[in-house]
């Protein structure tokens, strides 16, 4: 089977006691979206970092599409990462304008769309927006491309109960069928009822990866439900 994203045997030391990811093994199918849970410390960023090659391998490897990140693999992936890069001096719209320089499948008409449904003028500069307005830009730019694998780092961390729905909504329908996204996120409630599958890390190993078609029948939990009673202090 050709696996959007596939970890073997996939280690991360940051030269601490313990590992930030541990002998990681994982296949992601396209066509999912997927919930990467854990709590804070599980490792999380680190594997997303992995994948989009900002982050080196201590041993172990990452493929995307059957390609180690690179070159090639940044065609592919679109990643949304939990803190704000966009530089301040920026408008909405030259960020829209850096971005379609930047990649070439980038979606101008999409991202203008997302703009105005979001309610955000395109002239309001990165520095005077509030931390939700900001990650509502850096979502709408990461999601207006025509990309393979979107990682999503927290996409709904910072906004209020009403945008995550639009946000949510947002990004099931703005991908390709064909197309892989995994969200990273301790809002595990709000983002259920979109997800097809969820990975569970602890302690930088998998604890538990299932869909969630299985969790709720063979369980008869929710996955909120069951993240709680895995990770309860």
């Amino acid at each position: 089977m050709d696996f959007a994203l596939e970890c073997k045997g996939l280690t991360k030391w940051y030269g601490n006691k313990f590992p930030a990811l541990n002998q990681i093994d994982l296949q992601l199918e396209k066509g999912r979206i997927i919930g990467l849970l854990g709590p804070n410390g599980s490792g999380k960023t680190t594997l997303m970092k992995l994948c989009n090659g900002l982050l080196t391998p201590t041993s172990g490897e990452v493929r995307i599409n059957g390609l180690k990140p690179g070159v090639q693999t940044k065609r592919v992936v679109s990643y949304l990462p939990e803190r704000t890069y966009l530089a301040d001096w920026m408008t909405a719209g030259q960020a829209i304008d850096y971005f379609k320089d930047f990649y070439a499948n980038f979606n101008v008409e999409k991202a203008e769309d997302m703009l105005r449904r979001l309610g955000i003028n395109r002239n309001l500069k990165i520095r005077t927006m509030s931390k939700g307005t900001r990650e509502k830009v850096q979502l709408m730019l990461v999601m207006s491309r025509e990309a393979g694998l979107y990682l999503l780092d927290e996409p709904i961390g910072g906004v209020d109960p009403a945008t995550r729905d639009y946000i949510l909504d947002t990004i099931i329908t703005n991908y390709h069928p064909q197309a892989t996204v995994v969200i990273c996120t301790h809002l595990i409630h709000d983002v259920e009822k979109v997800l097809d599958e969820v990975v569970f890390l602890h302690q930088g190993r998998i604890a538990l990866q299932a869909t969630v078609k299985e969790i709720q029948e063979e369980r008869g939990t929710t996955v909120d439900a069951l993240f709680r009673e895995v990770f309860r202090c």
